[in-house]
């Protein structure tokens, strides 16, 4: 059942055996939910956190800072250089899919604006900062594709990606973390095995999780959208 804030919260205080309203909790809580839902984005590959976004080149400076206006990206999957130059959209132009390489081959083959022309290839320089080589001629347009954090479950965004279709696993994640909060690690506390049981239950229905992800994406067993068979042989090629 997809959960809102207010559920979850109520959830949280049902399984941990402590009143509503728990103030030592409310302190906590916006740990636990960055402990959850971070660990959960790492774990799993959503197909529901990868995003498009467009920036531009400018003339002569091989700097490209990703944009930001569909999130913060993660993780970079493509950079696509839209040609011609006076095209912004990128599905009005062509695409021309950017390599990615080390910043020493772009400084070596490109160290300098000369020849510059439509840009082939990438090299993240940090976070949000790639350079591109050669040197862009104009200002072309580059189409981002990669995968963004989402704003995080909170009393003013009672809704996510993950409590609305893995609120089973947000719950799971969240005890391993609240645990903590109930002094529950370790061996000398009054329930030792609290986290471990949780962590346990976590990573059962992250097997299954997994496989749905993958399954989305078409990269399930053979190249295909079809759940691994679990009697069938051989398998799918």
């Amino acid at each position: 059942m997809p959960l809102t804030y207010t559920q979850y919260v109520a959830s949280l205080e049902n399984l941990l055996v402590i009143p509503a309203g728990d103030a030592n909790l409310a302190t906590d809580l916006p740990n636990i939910i960055d402990d959850a839902e971070l660990r959960i984005y790492r774990e799993l590959d959503l197909l529901d956190t990868s995003v498009r976004a467009t920036a531009a080149l400018t003339a002569g400076n091989r700097n490209f800072t990703l944009p930001s206006s569909a999130g913060t990206f993660v993780v970079v999957s493509e950079l696509n250089v839209v040609t011609p130059s006076t095209t912004t959209a990128p599905d009005s132009g062509t695409r021309n899919p950017l390599l990615p390489a080390s910043n020493e081959m772009l400084n070596s083959l490109w160290p300098s604006v000369a020849g510059s022309t439509v840009p082939q290839y990438f090299a993240m320089v940090n976070q949000q900062l790639a350079i591109v080589g050669p040197w862009p001629a104009a200002a072309y347009t580059v189409e981002v594709v990669g995968s963004i954090r989402p704003a995080s479950l909170s009393s003013s965004n009672v809704t996510t990606l993950l409590s609305t279709y893995w609120p089973d696993l947000l719950i799971a994640a969240s005890m391993v973390r609240a645990a903590g909060y109930q002094k529950n690690y370790g061996q000398g506390v009054d329930d030792p095995k609290m986290a471990i049981t949780w962590e346990s239950h976590f990573q059962e229905l992250l097997k299954g999780a997994d496989i749905e992800e993958m399954r989305k994406k078409f990269t399930s067993e053979g190249w295909s959208s079809d759940d691994p068979a679990k009697i069938a042989t051989p398998a799918r090629t």
